[in-house]
């Protein structure tokens, strides 16, 4: 992998083709929320078929917890499609037959708070070890985590509201950012 992809370092903010052929930057998908990429293989594989199934409780649980997830896949569109359907997935699929950033990524396979090698069926977080990592990522960059900090209870009353979700926009500004 390349050097520069560590824990804490900026990801880069690749443009691919989404699982309905209209191309997307990482950066958009993300939005303000904490993202989780899973680079797959693609739905050949029994493991990522097994993995993104496991995916959708997950998913359910990241989206009342205003994050994130994205598959960027090795299959091409059509393949995509079919593996994004198969296993019922809402999320955004990316497609990236040439595997553009495979090799700008220079991986061996594909298999950034925390890096996991799921060359092996085990060596795949868990949808639990996830769960953990996005609570600490939240912690992190989420003012209000702790909204019963003394800053926190005294912003609150004086109404000073944009360190608190939605952070100054309407719901339906939130609304409109969601996919």
């Amino acid at each position: 992998m390349r050097a520069d992809i560590v824990p804490g370092a900026v990801f880069p903010d690749y443009e691919l083709p989404d699982h309905r052929a209209r191309h997307r930057a990482l950066s958009e998908l993300q939005g303000g929320d904490p993202l989780v990429l899973v680079l797959s293989r693609g739905g050949f594989c029994p493991k990522e078929r097994r993995q993104h199934e496991g995916l959708l409780q997950l998913h359910r649980e990241m989206q009342v917890g205003y994050c994130r997830l994205v598959t960027l896949s090795t299959d091409n569109l059509l393949a995509t499609n079919e593996f994004r359907g198969g296993v019922g997935a809402p999320w955004t699929f990316l497609s990236d037959p040439a595997r553009k950033v495979q090799k700008d990524l220079d991986i061996a396979e594909y298999t950034v708070y925390k890096i996991y090698n799921g060359y092996w069926f085990f060596g795949r977080p868990t949808v639990e070890e996830l769960r953990l990592d996005l609570r600490a990522v939240l912690q992190r960059c989420r003012p209000d985590w702790d909204i019963g900090s003394a800053e926190q209870r005294a912003a609150w009353a004086k109404g000073e509201k944009t360190g608190f979700y939605p952070y100054g926009k309407t719901q339906a500004q939130v609304l409109a950012e969601q996919e």
